[in-house]
């Protein structure tokens, strides 16, 4: 566990110092907001792509070349940012980032479940997640700040750091399945069945992720084209990511101890209303309301971090030990499919209506996940049971 908490903590270091900074350089670099979301678009898509051939590649080539891949891709693209590259180059280098990314995110996820007691499992979801929403806290809000007032090329360094996580590759793969490990061979459309069956359950959480990570990978990607002052950027997204970060590593302790149904409905109620309250905040051109965005923020914070956890416990428990690769790619894929279409929709419908405009759909995508909460938690019950 040390050795996978360091190796995700410097992986998703480099994910979060640029999924804000790239999209501010192209737009500093004459990019409307349709293209500074396109750039996270496309991250997201092919972190999504690569997601589908994670647990083959598991299978085939083992966990330390794949994780050692993972971290390459990952951190080499931030150094080739400080080549002259035009907003074409961007787009370009975010195809190798989401597919390191999208190993990243499958076998870290994966790792946990295969690592601890399934009685513990959403305590060691919160470690794992606080591993992840710690460099975010940290360098969401304080990235912006340093490409404005420090220079893009200190970013692009310090999003190097998935390349040092390379150290830790090794000590998390030993742990875990050898190379080679082959599954039971089975006739291939009985095998498809236990395909199907097994990703049936993985649906409703991941649409329920998918909806809560649209609006904060939208709040992620343009809140500092969104608020009027980088000084409230900064609170914003310090308000967004520490919260979060809190947020997810307590929400571990309810799920082991009450299960997760009583808490995914009002999570969702919590993201569209604090959806509603930015988009009101930024539509009143008179006034900042510099409180109701931080308000907002926080509120769509608490659901953020709340939901990832309780949605990953979920379908964890939904699949034998045996998927957990699946479950965490299936999951993996709400999560990053939501942040590329938070990114991409919100910033085409700015383009053409305004922010205020874009996050009511943002707001309207959760409510609309609602009645899905009626079907998760059946596997996870009090006490952590499965």
């Amino acid at each position: 566990m040390p050795a996978l908490l360091g190796m995700t903590a410097l992986g998703f270091s480099g994910h979060a110092v640029l999924f804000p900074t790239v999209p501010l350089w192209v737009v500093d670099s004459g990019g409307d907001p349709a293209s500074a979301g396109a750039v996270n678009a496309v991250l997201m898509l092919c972190t999504v792509l690569m997601q589908l051939f994670v647990p083959l590649a598991l299978r085939r080539i083992g966990w330390n070349a794949t994780l050692t891949a993972g971290m390459i891709l990952l951190g080499l693209p931030s150094l080739l940012h400080l080549l002259p590259i035009h907003i074409g180059g961007a787009l370009a280098l975010a195809i190798p980032r989401g597919f390191g990314f999208g190993i990243l995110t499958v076998c870290g996820a994966a790792a946990v479940a295969s690592l601890v007691n399934p009685a513990r499992l959403g305590r060691a979801i919160g470690a794992y997640g606080l591993a992840i929403a710690g460099p975010h806290a940290l360098l969401l809000p304080v990235a912006p700040w340093l490409a404005q007032n420090a220079g893009f090329a200190l970013v692009f360094v310090i999003g190097a750091g998935p390349l040092i996580a390379v150290l830790f590759t090794r000590g998390v793969a030993r742990h875990l399945a050898r190379p080679g490990t082959r599954v039971r061979s089975t006739p291939r459309t009985v095998h498809s069945l236990q395909r199907a069956r097994a990703v049936r359950p993985l649906v409703p959480p991941m649409l329920i992720l998918l909806a809560v990570t649209a609006a904060g990978g939208a709040l992620l990607t343009f809140a500092p084209q969104m608020m009027p002052e980088p000084g409230l950027v900064f609170a914003g997204l310090l308000t967004f990511t520490v919260i979060a970060a809190v947020s997810r590593w307590l929400a571990g302790s309810f799920a082991d101890r009450y299960g997760t149904r009583p808490f995914v409905a009002p999570a969702i109620c919590v993201t569209a209303a604090g959806v509603l309250l930015i988009a009101w905040a930024i539509g009143q051109a008179e006034h900042s309301h510099s409180a109701a965005l931080i308000f907002g923020m926080a509120a769509v914070g608490v659901a953020y971090g709340a939901l990832q956890n309780f949605t990953l416990v979920d379908s964890f428990a939904a699949v034998g030990r045996d998927k957990h690769a699946t479950a965490s790619a299936v999951w993996n894929i709400g999560f990053d499919a939501g942040t590329g279409a938070g990114a991409m929709v919100i910033g085409a419908i700015a383009t053409q209506t305004g922010f205020s405009t874009a996050l009511l759909a943002a707001a309207v995508l959760s409510v609309l996940t609602l009645p899905l909460a009626a079907c998760v938690g059946r596997h996870y019950g009090q006490n952590g049971g499965t």
